[in-house]
Formats: structure tokens, sequence, C-alpha cells
């Protein structure tokens, strides 16, 4: 049993060398059979991201760039291309009547708090409507110092910040060998990986560059699954080539499976607990610790008093009135916003801010608690 059995949240990545017929068109026969596959496999209530590359590809054809392209070149074609990639998704997703959603995301939107949070709550959103994101890298705007490099990398990326359970990175291989299989017959391949080691690391080649549109390689999935399993996503380097890869995938066809460090909740907690560094503090008084302790979201009111210069996405402490510190999250008002509505009920946000944003000043999800000093 593979781990899609019981994944509820999968994060699928496919790069151009699929998505790309000989033509240079977008290969429709293959995304409408990947759009059936994705339609059946929602069919009780499961989400699916979709991670996409094609966009530079189709793009240079309609612009008639030939050979290797600049930067300016590569973000004209991208401007060019991306209308047509998110058309050919959008036909494909017709006959089962799911509807898809553009999200361009840049490096700074999953790797800045305040633009994470902002990035997560659109994508959560789209899933909590029913629709499928389809992600691609913005890279009509992206430059050669500020970008992901390769689509596997961002898939990785946005699998963490949705807690995916699942990543499937579709390639043209059917996963990971211990020698590159095209050139060497006897390349044993490697159906499980526990631990990503050196000599996993060591195991991948170079770019796959036979097909002339793919930019990522061995080496680029595996550094996707160092990413995707730390934060609790098991990770599949499975074949995309031929229809309906992901139904292949599920009924046990060959591919390589990274397990997780840790359920992807779990791996997020600890991520809040100890990896960020806390730039203020909300001081609560006892129901709102009571609350917290007990698995709550934290409310302005309950809070007492907002301390530091944070904004909105950072990392706070949080206080009982004996100013312990009994957990730590992300929080959704800046610190003077926060600090105008503490003690507030719901009703009276508007009023005081001029919008308003909810009541969570610190939501459950986004809340790790302290253990106790001893």
């Amino acid at each position: 049993m593979t781990p899609l059995a019981s994944a509820r949240r999968i994060v699928v990545k496919v790069g151009s060398s699929l998505l790309i017929g000989e033509d240079g068109e977008a290969a429709r026969d293959w995304l409408r059979a990947l759009a059936d596959d994705i339609a059946a496999w929602r069919g009780d209530g499961r989400q699916a991201l979709i991670v996409t590359s094609g966009a530079v590809a189709l793009g240079r054809g309609a612009l008639g760039l030939k050979g290797k392209l600049n930067l300016a070149e590569k973000q004209a074609a991208a401007a060019a291309g991306q209308t047509r990639l998110m058309r050919a998704w959008e036909t494909a997703f017709e006959p089962p009547g799911v509807t898809v959603a553009q999200a361009l995301l840049t490096p700074d939107d999953t790797e800045r708090r305040r633009r994470w949070l902002n990035a997560r709550a659109t994508l959560e959103m789209l899933l909590a409507r029913g629709a499928v994101p389809v992600i691609n890298e913005n890279d009509t705007v992206a430059t050669q110092e500020l970008r992901y490099g390769d689509n596997d990398r961002l898939a990785a990326r946005v699998a963490q910040m949705v807690s995916a359970d699942a990543l499937v990175l579709l390639s043209d291989v059917d996963g990971l060998y211990d020698r590159d299989p095209r050139a060497h017959a006897d390349a044993r391949h490697i159906a499980d990986v526990r631990t990503i080691t050196p000599e996993i690391e060591a195991m991948a080649g170079g770019a796959n560059v036979r097909g002339g549109v793919g930019s990522g390689g061995m080496r680029t999935k595996i550094e996707a699954a160092k990413i995707a399993t730390a934060a609790g996503c098991a990770t599949a380097i499975a074949p995309g080539a031929g229809l309906n890869p992901l139904f292949r995938l599920r009924a046990g066809n060959t591919a390589t499976w990274f397990a997780p460090a840790h359920a992807p909740k779990a791996a997020y907690k600890a991520w809040i607990a100890g990896a960020l560094d806390p730039a203020g503090a909300l001081a609560v008084d006892d129901g709102a610790a009571r609350a917290l302790a007990a698995g709550k979201s934290l409310l302005a009111a309950g809070v007492v008093e907002a301390r530091g210069r944070f904004e909105r996405g950072d990392a706070v402490r949080l206080l009982d009135p004996a100013g312990r510190e009994i957990a730590r999250g992300i929080v959704r008002y800046d610190a003077d916003d926060a600090g105008r509505i503490k003690g507030l009920r719901s009703d009276a946000i508007e009023a005081a801010l001029g919008y308003d944003d909810g009541a969570v000043l610190v939501h459950a999800d986004d809340l790790a608690l302290v253990e106790a000093a001893s």
C-alpha cells in the first residue's frame, strides 16, 4: 500500500518534458487523463494542488524564440506562455467539472513569513471552495538571483506551506536508481528511502536535458524530497510518461517513495516551537491561557498586552498572567493593531481598526504549546 492510500492532501508536480508534446504545444490527451486521475482522487473529499512547468516552453513557440534564451527572453516567453498554460489546464479539467485557479509564486512568498501567511491563506481558501490550485513560479518577474530555479523545489515548498500528506514528482524515469539507468543496464531501482543519506544523494545524476525543455533532474528531486519529508510529507518520484500516471501510482506502479520524518502537523508545530525567533509577545488572561492549553485559538478578547515590534506573520511568545511562556505562534495582526484590539470582542474590532480581519490573533493551527519548566 502506497502513502497515497491514506493521504488527504497531495501536491502533484508536472514538468515541461511531460506537459509539452512533440509539436511544442500542450499534450492535451495526457493532461486530460491526469485531470481525470485527480478528479477521481478528489471524489471522497480529498484535495489536490498542481505545480506546473511549461509557460516558457509554450511561450517561446508563440513568440518565435529559438535556441538558448537570455533572462529577458525567458521572462517574455513566460508572459506569453502562462495564458496558454492555464488554458490547457482549464480545458483538461472541464469534462470532470473541476474549477482550477492560477497562483504564481516567487521565493519571497514561501521564505518571508508575512507573504507565506498570505499565500497559504489563499491556497487554503481555494481548496475549501473545491478548486484545484495550479501553481507556477512567476518567471515573468523572477530574476536569476531570486528564483526557485526549478519547480521540484517550488513543489516541495508548496507541500510544506499547505501541510500536504504526499508530494508526487512526476518524472521521465520511474524513480531513483543507484546509477543512471540510461547509461547502466544493471542499475538497481530504489523503491523506498527511509532517510536521505549522503549515499542516497550521491546516486543522483545531472539534469536530464535529453528532452530539451526541462530544467530539473534527479538531484533537484532529492533536494525537494529533503524539504518535503522534513515537513512531514511523503514524497514520490514517479513515472509520468503514458496516460493516467496518478492512477497507476495509486495502483502500485514502480516509483521511489521517501518516508516523512514526522506527520505534517507535528512537523509544522515543531517548526513554530523551535525554528522561529519570536519578534514579540502577547500577554493573555487566565481564560485565554486555559483555552490555549486546550488547543484553542487565541482571541483578541483574551489578550492583555502586546509587547515588542512584530508584524503580521511573525512568531510571538504567548505569556500567562504570571509571565511564563505557555505557547508560541504565528500572529495575524501587527503589534500596533494587536494593541488596539486587546480585550475587545469580535464585534468591536472593525470600529477600533477601521477594518476587520477577524477576532483570532493566533490560530490554533499556527500555535505550538511550550512544555512547562520543571
